[in-house]
């Protein structure tokens, strides 16, 4: 499974986004993914996870009722709605995937399995 994250641009405080995470490969609906990012100084930090399922979400307090995980793995693609973007959301946003870490688990995990390339997303006026 390879993975490519879009969706990203400048967008004024308040805004929405909604990023994309497109999978590659037949097995993608068994693997639980995810959203980090890594703002300029700072270390990566986890957002939101989905289960393969999509039945189980979970987020970072900081974007906890405003951003939205989701999947359609029919498709083979994974989703992050982000609302009310603030300028703190100012970050390179990275989806990530693996068949073995359960989503619950994704914002303790040092090294998920398959990462894709950055996306960057910028809030600003």
């Amino acid at each position: 499974v390879q993975l490519q994250a879009s969706g990203g641009g400048l967008v004024q405080p308040g805004g929405s986004l909604r990023l994309s995470c497109a999978a590659s490969g037949p097995t993608f609906r068994y693997y639980a993914m995810g959203w980090f990012r890594q703002a300029p100084g700072k270390e990566r930090e986890f957002v939101a996870s989905i289960s393969w399922s999509g039945g189980d979400e979970n987020y970072a307090d900081s974007v906890k009722g405003r951003f939205i995980i989701s999947r359609d793995n029919a498709k083979n693609t994974g989703y992050l709605q982000m609302n009310s973007l603030q300028p703190e959301d100012t970050a390179v946003y990275y989806c990530a995937a693996d068949s073995a870490v359960v989503a619950s688990r994704f914002m303790f995990a040092a090294n998920l399995e398959i990462w894709g390339q950055g996306t960057q997303v910028t809030v600003s006026s």
